[in-house]
């Protein structure tokens, strides 16, 4: 349950003058603010934020804070691979995209001092959660692999599309050692899907696989 004060955040691309999953954010937003029991919007966030499409790429943010909408925009991030490291930091649960965001603060914090761009959590226990703001993906096999939903990790919009386009992806309970080796891509709304340049300063090894899924994630004609 979030806190008093809190509200809950949608993360959008601007991609070729549309919002590519929009009716997606708007679901998962009202399904939060309905199970968490806060204020809905007094506004039509999907209305909101369609004029902005007309930015181009950029990244939207919308908040929805005591039933009030607001919406900030920003440039898009870094879309080649990153520099990834494993924070030290423990996952909390984030089944919903609250801004109560402090554990992911702290492990990107870590990774900037440890001159990476980015980290991964693990929980308490030591099981792959996810990265501060993009769910983690791997080669095994002939399937992908990522984290259960039954860890706590947010069910990212990305995550549900990589779901979508490859058939018999592997959800479970998997532990760090268990990723040295193998083909790491993250996903989510705003990158897509981007290979991971590295792990803990090990180089990761590509797949052309992740190629593909990279150039199919975007639907085709998304208003």
């Amino acid at each position: 349950m979030a806190a008093a004060g809190y509200g809950l955040i949608e993360t959008m691309r601007v991609r070729e003058g549309r919002i590519p999953f929009l009716e997606r954010h708007v679901a998962r937003l009202e399904r939060s603010l309905r199970q968490l029991g806060l204020p809905r919007s007094s506004q039509d966030v999907a209305a909101l934020v369609r004029p902005f499409a007309e930015t181009g790429d950029a990244v939207l943010r919308v908040e929805v804070l005591d039933g009030r909408a607001s919406v900030t925009v920003r440039e898009l991030p870094p879309l080649d691979p990153p520099a990834v490291i494993t924070a030290s930091e423990p996952h909390r649960p984030y089944a919903h995209k609250t801004t109560e965001r402090g554990c992911f603060v702290t492990a990107a914090a870590q990774a900037e001092r440890a001159g990476a761009d980015d980290a991964l959590l693990l929980t308490a226990e030591g099981l792959v959660a996810e990265g501060t703001v993009w769910t983690l993906c791997w080669w095994e096999g002939g399937r992908p692999r990522t984290p259960t939903l039954e860890l706590g990790i947010l069910p990212g919009i990305g995550r549900a599309r990589v779901l979508e386009l490859v058939p018999q992806v592997e959800e479970g309970w998997y532990r760090r050692a268990g990723l040295d080796g193998k083909s790491l891509f993250l996903t989510n709304a705003v990158r897509g899907v981007v290979p991971i340049a590295s792990l803990d300063e090990e180089p990761v090894p590509a797949d052309a696989r992740t190629e593909d899924l990279a150039r199919r994630f975007w639907p085709e004609g998304t208003p």
